[in-house]
């Protein structure tokens, strides 16, 4: 038997109008039990009703009810949304009544999940919700609607198809070898096919790479020496005094971060205690932060004193993030220019033409401008990419069984792990404790 659940849909705070949703088997029975006006259990699905929320005949508050009749819901479900003013307190004892009268409180994203168990949606469309609510750009936003509208399934569906088809035919060929009308499934037969969804994944993964930071912004560190002006440049890029910036060498002892979007990219910003040798315990803590930072940053800006000679410590910094996505910076160029080195950026923390000028070297250095959001061969997020590339590399198994003239029935066992694969992209074949993990990202009114 499924519960019925009910939850806030709307951000916890006072405004205008909150929503609480309320989904189950006797969803509408249950609200109705407590709502003064129509009779729920008789009004037509995808309606509007206007009425007061009762608790032993004292009326808590003046809503609209929206009534759906599974499976024309969000989930599936019978569905009831409940237009409450939007005051804290009012909003609880409207919560709290539904909780008395039969309703179990939702769990984190489990109208979603019940919404993917009804086939409402498959899980890509389920994780677009949350880009969607989460979009802080226009790319982001476009991409993610995209997604919502089924875009990546029937991606996903084309490769699996093509897949399938593979299958079929090799199946057909060991069970019913005397069947005259079937394709003869060769290795050469096979191969063409392989190289083409190999192409095909390869293509996928790469502009998933530009998608995903696009949509999910890029974990950015700044990087570099003490007081070579790390701090001013948090602080310009953010417009505020978000970091303390000082001439006295190690004032930044901690990783201090900030949000900025620079036109279609949003960066992380970590603004990371100076590296370079020190005998002080505290700020060597600091040190060892910044290190893990560089380490899990998608984008470096390295920062250096072109006002003083390069020494060991900058050597060292070059030497260790030569194989990051990095920009260089060249600060203080306002004073005095002692080095120069190839792709550096000459810049001025005083000078605040130098954000225009990074954020154009930001945007080439990411790719931005390639994203195309016409383009529909990408992917959303790094679990589905994670997936595509363990999906492509069975398929690389695959091709090498077919180049080493394998039995094509040791072949199928590779492309049926590629097909598996691409369908937890989906959904299609997710294990349970996944789909259960996936849907706890999600706030409790989805």
């Amino acid at each position: 038997m499924v519960d019925d659940i009910c939850a806030i849909a709307t951000p916890y705070g006072v405004g205008a109008i909150s929503i609480i949703r309320c989904s189950g088997p006797e969803a509408i029975i249950k609200v109705n039990n407590i709502f003064k006006g129509k009779d729920l259990t008789k009004v037509k699905g995808r309606t509007i009703n206007y009425g007061f929320i009762m608790d032993k005949g004292v009326i808590i508050d003046e809503v609209l009810a929206n009534v759906y009749h599974a499976p024309h819901s969000f989930d599936g479900e019978n569905m009831v949304e409940l237009n409450c003013h939007g005051g804290i307190y009012v909003t609880n004892r409207v919560l709290e009544t539904l909780l008395q009268n039969g309703f179990r409180l939702a769990e984190r994203g489990e109208f979603s999940k019940r919404g993917f168990l009804n086939h409402k949606m498959d899980l890509t469309e389920a994780e677009s919700i949350m880009d969607l609510i989460s979009s802080n750009n226009e790319l982001a936003l476009i991409s993610s609607n995209k997604s919502l509208r089924s875009s990546t399934h029937n991606l996903i569906k084309s490769l699996r198809d093509e897949l399938l088809d593979i299958i079929a035919k090799i199946e057909v060929n060991i069970d019913y070898p005397e069947y005259e009308d079937s394709v003869d499934v060769t290795n050469s037969y096979i191969t063409p096919i392989i190289d083409r969804l190999m192409d095909k994944m390869e293509k996928i993964i790469e502009n998933s790479k530009v998608s995903n930071i696009v949509i999910h912004g890029v974990k950015t560190a700044i990087i570099g020496k003490p007081n070579v002006g790390k701090s001013s440049l948090l602080n310009l890029l953010l417009d505020e005094e978000k970091a303390i910036v000082s001439n006295v060498a190690g004032t930044t002892r901690d990783i201090v971060e900030g949000v900025i979007k620079i036109n279609n990219a949003t960066l992380h910003l970590i603004d990371t205690a100076g590296i370079h040798e020190s005998d002080d315990m505290i700020e060597n803590l600091g040190i060892k932060k910044s290190e893990r930072a560089i380490n899990e940053a998608d984008l470096i800006i390295l920062m250096l004193d072109v006002s003083k000679p390069l020494d060991k410590d900058d050597h060292k910094i070059l030497e260790e993030t030569k194989d990051k996505k990095r920009i260089i910076i060249a600060n203080k160029i306002d004073l005095v220019k002692n080095w120069e080195l190839d792709d550096v950026l000459y810049l001025s923390m005083n000078d605040k033409k130098s954000i225009d000028i990074l954020s154009k070297k930001i945007e080439e250095v990411l790719k931005i401008n390639e994203f195309n959001t016409y383009n529909d061969l990408y992917l959303n997020n790094v679990r589905q990419i994670d997936l595509m590339k363990k999906a492509l590399e069975s398929l690389k198994q695959a091709k090498m069984a077919c180049d080493n003239l394998y039995d094509v029935a040791l072949i199928e066992i590779d492309i049926k792990k590629s097909f598996d694969l691409l369908g937890e992209i989906t959904g299609e074949s997710n294990p349970d404790e996944l789909v259960t993990a996936l849907f706890t990202k999600f706030c409790l009114g989805k």
